[in-house]
């Protein structure tokens, strides 16, 4: 990487340890990049690869176990890592922003967004009193908070954990820095949102000339916004190429085996490609290839030398042996350069799928939380959260369950489970297997619960971590099937386990010692340990990477052809919907406004919403069929 008189930030040679118990970490190792004024570089990995550190890094944040042991950072040739502390408090939301990945963690829970905003304007520009505060609800309303005058005074607890992640950008933006670190800006946020505050971004960088390292494990959004992308594994840069380039011709076995991984419409059919094993731990002192154990192209000398960086044409570099001078033979380019087109006349799903019996019956269900004030907490209105939807969902089908955040589709699942009541007021009708779920009391409800089931969005908060594996996979079965002794219980979850990819010893274990994906599918075998007939599957791959997804998917798709297991499937992400769902209802204001089979709502879909909707996804590649017949409902 040749040094240029336009760069912005550079890092040379870093290398980040970190002390723990189990030795020392070497987070970051020999890491190397620029990035210039108006430039966007992606930096693009799975979860333990060393993204989130390299930010942290830049901005010396690291933790207290942490340091910097080799290596340097300069921002517009002034070196970083010799200012003062009190000259690099200057320097970050200064000149350099930061959007965290979690906004929960990262606000401050007692201080008022408004608050959070004026200090970083007060701090960084000369503004002060109501010009700030005015500034301030300027930002909001740019990152599309609604009524920006009332939200300043919100806490937030108060917010939704899209508003909390749009307050987020509003502080890192607030004093238009020359560089901003975005680490995952978009992950709490619906596609519209997302498309606008990607535009967003864009426009403050065209205004500003605002340098931007993007972290994120979403390929279209690196497809849509990244002039430069580098590709991380297990803490060293494997790829760095042009977006173009990088997108048409992947080099490295673990991009290529990343894109392979992509739920598409047209892999439906077939289980998605995953990458076997695991992130090698960083304490291991490597001797050759950190991804030989997982590569499908491995060669002997991978074990044993250490792979250099190679340049396959000009600004595309590759750490990988397939590309030395002297190797067998370089891999296929252009893996992804042409989408497959889906084939003529495919249904939505097959035909015995499609005739299927009718397992959950909705009609017109409306779900109102009274809005109390006064001494006396009197009700003084109602907010509909759910506002008169109906559907079906037959056995062994998927029906995903679509729309922007807010509009209706965590309550609607949360009705069907009778979780919401005493909290709401519930109308309509809700029939499983012919049972009307809103009247059933006591014991009929209580039956009822073993056929219906939820997968929640976030597996750390929703496992117990004070519980084992095996209390949790039990706890369900003790409540919901008193038939089961405890010969019998671990009978079936032995089984459970072997069907959801893990060992038997993980039982023995707590849920922090799994990964994301493995938590992840300890929830599945809860969820199914009850043997229900159907599942709300509430956003279950929105935190995972694209290759544990691809598990995940993988394996919610085996489950339903094996236990004809039906799903309600809560998601934003259309990729997902593209390769699981037989059906789609779009959900808008708590209402849905279209509702049909999955080839019909998504390629031929008649509602304006829908179509911002779809138009708002950062897509890869485009492989549409273009089919009629979806049903509108005004």
């Amino acid at each position: 990487m040749m040094p240029s008189s336009l760069d912005l930030l550079r890092a040379e040679d870093l290398r980040v340890v970190l002390d723990s118990e189990a030795g020392l970490v070497t987070a970051l190792d020999g890491i190397r990049l620029a990035i210039d004024r108006g430039e966007t570089f992606a930096l693009v990995g799975e979860s333990g690869c060393g993204k989130s550190m390299t930010a942290l890094a830049l901005m010396r944040l690291l933790p207290e176990n942490g340091r910097i042991a080799e290596g340097s950072v300069s921002l517009d040739g002034e070196d970083l890592l010799a200012l003062p502390e009190a000259k690099m408090r200057e320097r970050r939301g200064g000149r350099i922003g930061i959007i965290f990945q979690d906004p929960s963690t990262s606000l401050n829970p007692v201080l008022r967004v408004g608050d959070q905003i004026v200090e970083t304007i007060r701090t960084h520009t000369p503004l002060r009193g109501q010009a700030a505060v005015q500034k301030a609800i300027e930002w909001l309303r740019l990152v599309g908070i609604p009524e920006p005058e009332r939200r300043i005074g919100s806490y937030p607890f108060q917010l939704s954990g899209g508003q909390k992640q749009r307050v987020m950008i509003a502080i890192a933006l607030a004093a238009e820095p020359d560089l901003l670190i975005a680490d995952e800006p978009t992950t709490a946020l619906d596609v519209t949102i997302q498309a606008q505050i990607l535009e967003l971004l864009r426009s403050l960088q065209e205004r500003l000339g605002m340098g931007m390292l993007l972290i994120t494990h979403d390929l279209g959004v690196v497809k849509q916004m990244a002039h430069r992308v580098a590709l991380m594994y297990a803490g060293q840069i494997v790829e760095v190429a042009q977006a173009e380039e990088f997108f048409l011709h992947p080099r490295h076995p673990y991009a290529q085996q990343l894109f392979q991984a992509l739920p598409e419409a047209v892999r439906r059919d077939e289980p998605l490609a995953t990458i076997r094993g695991t992130v090698p731990p960083l304490t291991t002192l490597f001797t050759g290839c950190r991804f030989a154990e997982r590569c499908d192209h491995v060669m002997e000398r991978c074990a044993h030398t250490l792979p250099p960086t190679i340049e396959t044409s000009p600004s595309h570099l590759v750490r990988c042996l397939l590309y030395a001078p002297g190797a067998p033979g370089i891999l296929p380019a252009g893996l992804v350069a042409e989408p497959r087109a889906l084939p003529q006349g495919r249904t939505a799903a097959p035909e015995s799928k499609a005739a299927a019996a009718t397992l959950l019956e909705v009609r017109d269900l409306k779900v109102y939380f009274p809005i109390r004030a006064g001494l006396l907490r009197r009700v003084r209105g109602h907010v509909k959260a759910v506002d008169g939807v109906s559907f079906t969902v037959a056995e062994g089908r998927t029906l995903a369950l679509v729309g922007e955040s807010g509009c209706g589709k965590t309550t609607t699942g949360k009705a069907l489970l009778q979780l919401l009541r005493g909290q709401a007021e519930i109308r309509g009708e809700m029939r499983l297997l012919g049972k009307p779920l809103n009247r059933l009391e006591g014991a009929d409800l209580h039956a009822a619960r073993r056929e219906i089931q939820i997968i929640f969005q976030d597996p750390f908060a929703s496992l117990d971590p004070r519980m084992r594996v095996l209390d949790i996979l039990e706890e369900g079965m003790i409540a919901l099937r008193p038939e089961f002794d405890a010969q019998a219980r671990r009978a079936r979850l032995d089984l459970l386990l072997d069907q959801v990819g893990l060992r038997q010893d993980v039982m023995a274990r707590y849920p922090h010692e799994f990964s994301g994906g493995q938590r992840q599918r300890i929830a599945i075998a809860r969820a199914l340990a009850v043997g229900p007939r159907l599942i709300v599957c509430d956003e279950p791959t929105s935190a995972l990477d694209v290759s544990v997804q691809a598990q995940i998917l993988n394996l919610l798709k085996t489950l339903q052809g094996d236990l004809g297991v039906a799903f309600l499937f809560i998601t934003h992400n259309i990729g997902v919907v593209e390769y699981l769902a037989d059906d789609v209802a779009v959900m808008q204001a708590g209402k849905i406004v279209e509702y049909g089979p999955a080839d019909q709502v998504l390629y031929s879909s008649y509602h304006e919403y829908t179509k911002t909707l779809l138009g708002a996804v950062p897509r890869i590649k485009t492989s549409r069929q273009h089919q009629t017949g979806a049903l509108v409902i005004p």
